[in-house]
């Protein structure tokens, strides 16, 4: 049964939006240069894989709140939200994109709560990318990675590689003024996690993990990846995200993204966004294949 559909229709201006607030420098969404990329069968440029999840993040968030849900994940310390999501076909501007999530399931696990929902997200009434929300007590997604032995990240180079674990390291500042744009990128209402006059700064979950994307194209371009030959596009996101650390972010810390291929499975690589004292605030694997193996 649909509980809950909402649909919209992103235009060039939100994908711009969104990706000069992350600093996506992927031709995909380029107005200019999407023509560039070799056999691209997609016609123009496309919304950015992250910004989908936000509008989705919000919805949901929306959801629980009608659905009574807030109580039943503070009550069962569910202090972490996980997206877990299969992309189908791209988003184009102007086709209408459709949001549907199913009905609250309550599981057990292992002696833990854990509150899911089924999501689907259609354009023009196609499939475009279908998952799971989940709240649980834990990450459920690289659940034992710890970074505490490592020295402190604001002593490594940022677009480097860390010698001591093969991790290349970005690094970012969050910032209010971004977060805002990449709300309103994703249809969102920036008031509804921030406002000056109440000294309210609450970033949103999908946020900080959506510079992954400018960290992954910074470790490309440092190994001079061809963007226009050899274009890359997300298959599949896992992702975990820790709400406490969230609610501790303010604008200008420092977020270290650290990404690695995963041995023996090509284009997945663990991702990981650290802040003070390399506490893991978000952990996920994020899955490419290249555009030319798509096309075969």
């Amino acid at each position: 049964m649909h509980i809950n559909k909402t649909e919209v229709n992103f235009q060039q201006i939100h994908i711009d939006i969104a990706r000069n607030a992350t600093d996506d420098f992927n031709l995909f969404h380029d107005p200019h240069k999407w023509h560039e990329i070799k056999q691209n069968p997609f016609g123009g440029p496309i919304v950015l894989g992250f910004q989908l999840e936000s509008f989705i993040e919000n919805l949901v968030s929306n959801y629980r709140i009608k659905n009574n849900e807030i109580d039943i994940i503070s009550d069962n310390e569910l202090h972490f939200s996980n997206y877990q999501f299969t992309f189908a076909n791209a988003v184009k501007p102007g086709q209408t994109v459709s949001l549907d999530i199913k009905k609250t399931q309550i599981k057990e696990v292992d002696g833990e709560t854990i509150l899911s929902n089924r999501i689907a997200v259609k354009t023009d009434g196609q499939l475009a990318l279908m998952g799971y929300k989940k709240e649980s007590t834990k990450a459920l997604f690289l659940p034992n990675t710890d970074f505490s032995n490592i020295e402190q990240l604001d002593n490594f180079p940022d677009r480097n590689y860390i010698s001591k674990n093969g991790f290349f390291l970005k690094r970012k500042f969050m910032n209010t003024s971004n977060a805002k744009n990449f709300l309103c990128g994703s249809f969102t209402d920036q008031s509804e996690y921030f406002d000056e006059l109440n000294d309210t700064a609450n970033f949103p979950e999908i946020f900080p993990c959506s510079m992954i994307s400018c960290a992954l194209l910074e470790k490309a371009l440092k190994n001079n990846h061809n963007f226009k030959e050899n274009p890359m596009v997300y298959t599949s996101h896992k992702i975990s995200i820790d709400k406490v650390l969230l609610g501790k972010l303010k604008s200008n810390i420092a977020l270290h993204i650290l990404i690695k291929e995963i041995p023996d499975e090509e284009n997945t690589y663990e991702c990981y966004g650290l802040i003070h004292e390399n506490k893991i605030l978000y952990r996920g694997i994020i899955y490419l294949t290249s555009l030319q193996s798509i096309l075969k």
